[in-house]
């Protein structure tokens, strides 16, 4: 990427759109320390697109701003991930029987190969991929229905909760994809009511494994803390 001659706001569109997609997908741990000159050379643009995609991630609630030199990605608190999981129960749910409404062969063929891929890797203990391929499962449902705004929406709720995710992801196993194919059955069977509790069956199951096994903010602490005074 090289912005010698493009527009600086473009550069920066792509840069956070890179950035956005590493911590939907699990690629930029929770705790993981960013520093705009080091992200700025591994990219290949200058500081100032690095800069403003960082500090829209800021305001996203995608990193947390300590100081020029200390840019992390947040421990998400257990009151704010519960209330995110709320709000994608009933966000997610109307994205997904909408999408047993709209959704055309080529979709359910989509939707297909998402989860062929999500076994492959998890297969293959690849987990990054698997990761990958869970959030393009569920961001792909407002598309097939084609709610845009809903899916930005969506795409922000991810831009929090990925790293989470990523954290407890290993320890959910099956309970983090077999719900997608009741998911998928009920879209092919345009069954919209059913597609809808199966996408909340799934937010609600692997939300269980994440309170027991991932890096929320408070649990994380507590292990410093016990490290600190070992």
């Amino acid at each position: 990427m090289n912005d010698t001659t493009g527009d600086k706001s473009s550069l920066a569109a792509e840069v956070y759109d890179q950035l956005a997609y590493d911590l939907m997908s699990g690629a930029l741990p929770a705790g993981t320390r960013l520093k705009i000159r080091d992200l700025a050379d591994k990219i290949g643009v200058s500081v100032t697109p690095v800069r403003d995609a960082v500090l829209r991630l800021v305001n996203n609630g995608g990193l947390l701003f300590q100081s020029p030199r200390d840019i992390r990605v947040p421990f998400l608190e257990r009151s704010r991930y519960l209330e995110i999981r709320m709000i994608r129960v009933e966000l997610e749910g109307l994205a997904a029987e909408r999408a047993a409404q709209f959704a055309k062969s080529s979709d359910i063929a989509y939707l297909e190969d998402i989860l062929a891929e999500n076994e492959e890797a998890m297969a293959t203990d690849d987990h990054l991929r698997s990761l990958r391929m869970n959030q393009k499962f569920h961001l792909a449902l407002p598309e097939i229905g084609e709610m845009p705004t809903l899916r930005g929406v969506l795409e922000n709720l991810w831009l929090q909760m990925g790293p989470l995710i990523a954290s407890g992801y290993d320890a959910g196993g099956r309970v983090m994809i077999d719900h997608h194919y009741s998911v998928l059955e009920s879209i092919r069977l345009a069954d919209g009511p059913a597609a809808r509790k199966a996408i909340q069956d799934d937010i609600l199951s692997g939300g269980e494994v994440l309170l027991l096994r991932g890096a929320l903010a408070g649990e994380r602490e507590r292990e410093l803390s016990a490290a600190r005074s070992a």
